[in-house]
């Protein structure tokens, strides 16, 4: 299949089609004419100070050292990708590059190159859920809560869902597997301990033992392939191997307890009459010298009569 980059879907909901036409609306240009340059490709320098982040936006974590090599380039080059905006009152909220809204804060710039559009509430959620998904930077688990939510609020299928973020069906299908594990599980893979792959292993498991083999599989103790096994192991274990019943005779019983008496020991068999193993137990070296002088001295005299 063919990479589809942004999708259809996106880029018309995104004007990407027409970006001529992305102009400030009029009522924003009188209101902000002092505050704002316009300049001649429709892009625009808003003050940080007037825009406001998307807070239904799926990501809720930034790698604060990517954040840091960001703000450093943007120091020697500038945001060279304008953000885009919407107008909300007399300020503006992100639609796509919170990013590099926060790393310009941390370079210490004033103002950021934007565009400016007019989206209702429902394009800002879904585009907020679609940049974010096409950009692959949310965690599995952000990821996975945001394909959810783009089918649920939007009425979509897994096919359309995976169209409008141009990943296959199979890939969205593989995602949303993991909100189907228990919440211990998902701690450990928004935590970073546990990776999307050696988690999806786990999907097959009762809810109740996930979390005991994911812990065996955490920090990389265990490659996605040795997980994979422990799981098939798992699922279908090894019979336990019977231990063979002794079939004990009346002479075997008897001759056990004549040897318990004579020995002054424990002494066991295994076996029937026919064919076995007999045991005697001694506990310390005095123990089993005692035990070798009477089989000696047995044999001694089993000998001596033998020669009579």
């Amino acid at each position: 299949m063919a990479n589809k980059g942004l999708g259809r879907g996106f880029a018309s909901l995104m004007g990407m089609n027409d970006i001529d036409e992305l102009t400030q609306p009029t009522a924003v240009k009188q209101e902000q004419q002092q505050d704002v340059a316009v300049s001649a490709d429709n892009v625009v320098n808003i003050s940080l100070l007037d825009i406001d982040p998307n807070y239904e936006q799926p990501r809720k974590n930034f790698d604060e050292d990517a954040l840091a090599e960001l703000a450093d380039s943007i120091r020697l080059h500038g945001v060279i990708q304008p953000i885009v905006v919407t107008p909300i009152g007399k300020r503006y909220m992100i639609i796509a590059g919170e990013r590099r809204f926060r790393a310009s804060k941390m370079a210490g710039k004033s103002d950021i190159p934007a565009i400016i559009r007019n989206y209702t509430p429902q394009q800002i959620k879904e585009i907020s859920l679609i940049e974010n998904l096409q950009r692959e930077d949310l965690s599995p688990i952000e990821a996975a809560r945001a394909i959810r939510t783009l089918m649920t609020e939007f009425n979509m299928t897994q096919e359309v869902a995976a169209d409008r973020i141009g990943k296959s069906r199979s890939a969205v299908a593989n995602t949303l597997r993991l909100l189907t594990l228990s919440d211990e599980v998902i701690g450990l893979i928004e935590q970073g301990r546990l990776s999307a792959g050696h988690a999806r292993t786990l999907v097959v498991i009762p809810r109740q033992e996930q979390y005991k083999l994911a812990l065996k599989g955490c920090d990389n103790q265990l490659t996605v392939r040795e997980m994979e096994k422990m799981v098939r192991e798992f699922l279908n274990p090894k019979p336990e191997k019977q231990k063979p019943v002794m079939e004990e005779s009346k002479e075997l019983v008897s001759l056990v307890g004549n040897m318990q008496r004579a020995f002054a020991t424990k002494v066991s068999a295994l076996g029937n009459g026919h064919k076995g193993r007999i045991y005697i137990d001694y506990y310390t070296s005095d123990d089993l010298d005692r035990i070798c002088n009477m089989v000696e001295d047995w044999m001694s005299d089993k000998f001596r009569k033998e020669e009579e």
